[in-house]
This record gives structure tokens, C-alpha cells and sequence, in this order.
């Protein structure tokens, strides 16, 4: 057991460490320019792993980033469809096909205001690199997308294969394998999350339930592994996701439902008041699911990534100083990627928990009619 837990917290470590030489205290260099060491940005770093791409940052090897081409596919109603590879742009430091990726050194050499064009994204640009201000549409794979589709295919691959197992062995026979490991977790969502929750309909619900707590906690799991893309700590992401929430809301509410919203059983003298509060709590529902999942997330990888920081902070100071921080860094982000693992799991649970709970609200006209229905 002891050996276990060493195992356990030696690959914590290795892993810890592997984050951290992910990153470079040199700046990226243009095509033909002399490379030039740049003191370590903590801000640079860490905005540069939780916002999207246009390609996969891996790491930095003797100042020169190791990354994964994206797609780029970019609509214009001049143009018309341009589709190249992401590193045509050379990590933002040239132009290709009359389009540019704006990052911070464009913004120096060109004194755009930064509010107007946002580092990260791509424009329209003439022969001498300026920008047009031409209207485009970027329809690019983004380093967050990649990682959802890499997520709904683990998704899919995991549940087919468990549905294949109890079509081969049957209910009968102890489970194996993924089917094991999956089955306490499908068994509890379903008993604990969606029959008490949507009684009456939660097995035509379950597999709903199911998908949303699997693909959000997926995609946690995926961002914490080094290198892994921010998708849950994405506002746009997790917008959708209570989008798809409430969407599944209000297509199982009820006259009770809204009856219930639209006409409550109070004194008239309080509808006025009432009537208005009742419409914007349909509203905020979702909303509190989407910032409760992406300020969570993205607090969390902001945090491991500040402490990851600290190392190279103290190295820009004294090198010695840096080294000698390395194992309180070490210590301090074992803590907090257990503490990650743990905010992963419970983050997609309350997720899929309040998305059951809203559904049986809505098909039930609220808990003060389903409670009074039981009591009768």
C-alpha cells in the first residue's frame, strides 16, 4: 500500500516537473531575426495556456515552440473560402494569403488598440501588413475544439464499449474491464441523480444525464493532463453546454410549469411583483450553471499555473534561487492537482445533477406541486 502511494506521488511529481519545462523564458522569434532572451512573463504564460489557439502549444525546446498545426478555414465575402495550416502564420510573426494572427508583438509594431484587436485572433491584412478592417469569418479547428472532439470521441468509444459488454455478457455475469469501472458510476447517476429528480421519466433522461456528466468531466480530466487545452474553463464552452441545458428545460416543461411562472398562487397585489422574478430565475438557472463551471476550472488551472510561475520568477532573479524553489513548487502543485482532480469529478456531477433537477422542475411545475402531488 505504502509503495502504491509512492508511485502515486512520484508520477504526480514527474508530471508536475513536465509542466513546467513547458515552458520557455525566451520569446518566439520572427524568420530571419536574431533570437533574443526576454525575462518570464507569468501573465504571458498563463493567459497563453487558458485562452484558445489556432495551434497546440506543447513546449519550448532551446526557445523555439514545439506545436501542432491547426486548420485554419476562414470565410471572407471578398474572397470568398481560404483554408491553410496555422503554422503558415510562423506563431504569429508573418502573414499568409492576406490574413494575420494579432498577437502582442503586432500590437507594439503596428500601435493597435488592443480592445479593437484581440491577441489570438486572426484579420484581414494588405501587401504591407496592415490591417483592412475587411469583415471575416473564422470557421478555424481551434486548439479547444480539437480537444472536444478528441473528448466526444473518448466519450463514445468508452460508452460503446461498455454497451457492447452488456450485450456479450449479459447482466447476469460479473462485469469486466471498463464495464467495472463505469457501472457504479452509470448506476448511481441514474438512481441518485435522475429518478429521484425526474421521477416518472428518468429512464427516457438518463442517457441524457449521462452524456453531459461524462463529456464535461472528460474534458477536465483532458485539461489537466500536461499541455491539455482549457475547454471547460471556456466561457464560450460552457455557455453552450448550459445553452443545451436549458434548451432540454424548456422543451420538457408543462402547462403547470408555466401556470405556475406566469400566474403563481399568490395575492394578486404580489403577481406584479412575482411574475418578473419567476421569468428572469428561468434565465439564471443556466447562467449559474455556465459561470459555475468555468470560473471553477478556470481558477484552478490559473492557480497550479501561478505556482508553476513562481519557479521561473525566482530563476529570473537568482538561478539558484529558482532551483531551491523548484520542491516547495513541486509540493504545492501535487496539492493542488489533487485538489484539480477532485473539483474535476464534482464540477461535472453538480452540472448534470441541477440540469436533472431543472428538468423535474419544469415537468413538474416546480417542488411545491410535485410535493403536494405526493402528499395527496
Amino acid at each position: 500500500m505504502i509503495s502504491s502511494k509512492l508511485l502515486k506521488l512520484k508520477l504526480v511529481a514527474l508530471i508536475a516537473v513536465f509542466c513546467m519545462s513547458g515552458y520557455s523564458t525566451f520569446a518566439n522569434p520572427a524568420e530571419g531575426e536574431p533570437q533574443e532572451k526576454k525575462g518570464f512573463n507569468a501573465k504571458e504564460v498563463i493567459l497563453g495556456h487558458v485562452k484558445d489557439a489556432h495551434d497546440w502549444h506543447l513546449l519550448d525546446i532551446a526557445g523555439t515552440p514545439v506545436t501542432i498545426p491547426l486548420p485554419v478555414i476562414i470565410y471572407s465575402k471578398e474572397r470568398g473560402l481560404s483554408t491553410f495550416s496555422s503554422s503558415q502564420f510562423h506563431h504569429g510573426h508573418a502573414s499568409y494569403n492576406g490574413y494575420r494572427l494579432v498577437n502582442e508583438h503586432y500590437l507594439e509594431e503596428k500601435h493597435l488598440d488592443p480592445a479593437k484587436f484581440v491577441a489570438g485572433k486572426v484579420i484581414a491584412v494588405d501587401g504591407e501588413d496592415n490591417p483592412t478592417g475587411e469583415e471575416i469569418y473564422d470557421w478555424s479547428i481551434t486548439k479547444n475544439l480539437t480537444s472536444m472532439l478528441i473528448g466526444a470521441i473518448l466519450l463514445v468509444w468508452i460508452m460503446t464499449s461498455v454497451a457492447k459488454a452488456y450485450r456479450v455478457r449479459g447482466s447476469k455475469q460479473a462485469p469486466k474491464g471498463m464495464q467495472s469501472l463505469l457501472e457504479p458510476v452509470i448506476i448511481f447517476m441514474r438512481d441518485e441523480v435522475a429518478k429521484p429528480n425526474i421521477p416518472g421519466a428518468y429512464e427516457r433522461y438518463t442517457p441524457f444525464i449521462l452524456t453531459i456528466f461524462f463529456f464535461i468531466l472528460i474534458n477536465n480530466l483532458l485539461g489537466l493532463l500536461p499541455g491539455g487545452a482549457n475547454v471547460t474553463g471556456n466561457l464560450a464552452v460552457t455557455a453552450a453546454l448550459a445553452l443545451i441545458s436549458f434548451l432540454a428545460t424548456m422543451f420538457s416543461s408543462n402547462k403547470h410549469f408555466w401556470a405556475h411562472t406566469l400566474n403563481p398562487p399568490v395575492p394578486g397585489w404580489v403577481k406584479p411583483i412575482l411574475v418578473p422574478v419567476e421569468i428572469i430565475g428561468i434565465f439564471t438557472k443556466p447562467i449559474s450553471l455556465m459561470i459555475r463551471l468555468f470560473a471553477n476550472i478556470l481558477a484552478g488551472h490559473i492557480i497550479i499555473l501561478s505556482i508553476i510561475s513562481l519557479v521561473f520568477i525566482f530563476g529570473s532573479l537568482q538561478p539558484i534561487a529558482g532551483f531551491g524553489f523548484a520542491p516547495i513548487t513541486i509540493v504545492f502543485n501535487i496539492v493542488m492537482m489533487m485538489l484539480e482532480l477532485l473539483v474535476a469529478f464534482i464540477q461535472a456531477f453538480i452540472f448534470a445533477n441541477l440540469t436533472a433537477v431543472f428538468i423535474g422542475q419544469a415537468m413538474e411545475g416546480g417542488h411545491d406541486d410535485h410535493h403536494e402531488a405526493k402528499h395527496h
